[in-house]
């Protein structure tokens, strides 16, 4: 079966509408050719590389010749830097400015690949729970990794458990309870933060593309669909931005739950 028959056999199954992305076209266009084949059946990965490829040149040439007056693109990047540093460190305080790079990276990131989807013939990533759930493990690990290191094992046990004291500490139910309910809201975290991006990005995508056919139905059918598609792409970078605010922000949060003393 060549990739266009499994593709519209998939839409059609589905029924939901989709944006064509050039792998996509590629594949169609060349059904035996193993390379475009295999790169459409990775398209996620291959789209989600060429987005931090993009970072990485971007960075390299604003940064590879320093100056204390900073030319038009040094300039730019340290803009950028400043204000996430500014947006993580007024959240955490000073401590902070050591999860910039790590929060940052992954703001930018995501935006990027949520931006990418309205470029024509790319396609974003973030509309693939297999991406954002990978992003949101990642998250999971280090707030994890952060929290033993910071507390130490037992004592992220015991935190999980409510910091239980005095008479409190001495019951038997109420730190088990607290410990069964840490634990599940550290587990579902991961879900919250994958599902919620995936689905705004998907439903972003899906909606561009039922604007886009409006086009074929019409004279007033091209005009109020042009019109709709222009007003729905004004939102989707809206959303695009938000949706990178919101996963970095949560991520900020974890990060103060998982370091907070009683204090």
């Amino acid at each position: 079966m060549s990739v266009e028959t499994t593709h519209t056999t998939t839409a059609a199954t589905s029924g939901v509408p989709e944006l064509p992305d050039i792998l996509r076209l590629l594949a169609e266009l060349y059904p035996n050719n193993p390379v475009l084949h295999q790169l459409y059946k990775w398209e996620n990965l291959v789209y989600s590389l060429f987005i931090i490829s993009i970072l990485l040149i971007i960075t390299f040439f604003a940064t590879r010749k320093m100056t204390l007056v900073p030319h038009n693109s040094q300039n730019a990047v340290e803009a950028i830097v400043e204000g996430i540093d500014n947006f993580i460190c007024g959240i955490m305080g000073p401590q902070g400015r050591k999860y910039t790079p790590f929060i940052g990276t992954l703001f930018l990131y995501i935006l990027m690949m949520n931006l990418s989807g309205l470029i024509p013939f790319l396609k974003s990533s973030t509309t693939s729970w297999s991406t954002t759930l990978a992003l949101a493990l990642i998250v999971f690990v280090c707030v994890q990794y952060t929290a033993i290191k910071q507390h130490g094992f037992f004592g992220y046990m015991y935190h999980l458990a409510g910091s239980p004291k005095g008479a409190m500490a001495w019951s038997i139910i109420f730190p088990i309870f607290m410990f069964g309910l840490h634990l599940l809201a550290e587990l579902i975290r991961p879900l919250s933060l994958s599902l919620r991006l995936r689905s705004v990005m998907s439903g972003d995508e899906t909606l561009l593309a039922v604007m886009a056919g409006f086009g074929s139905k019409g004279t007033v059918a091209l005009i109020g669909g042009f019109f709709l598609l222009f007003l729905n792409m004004a939102m989707a970078v809206l959303t695009a931005v938000i949706q990178a605010l919101v996963f970095s922000l949560l991520t900020t949060i974890y990060f103060v739950l998982a370091l907070e003393h009683d204090e």
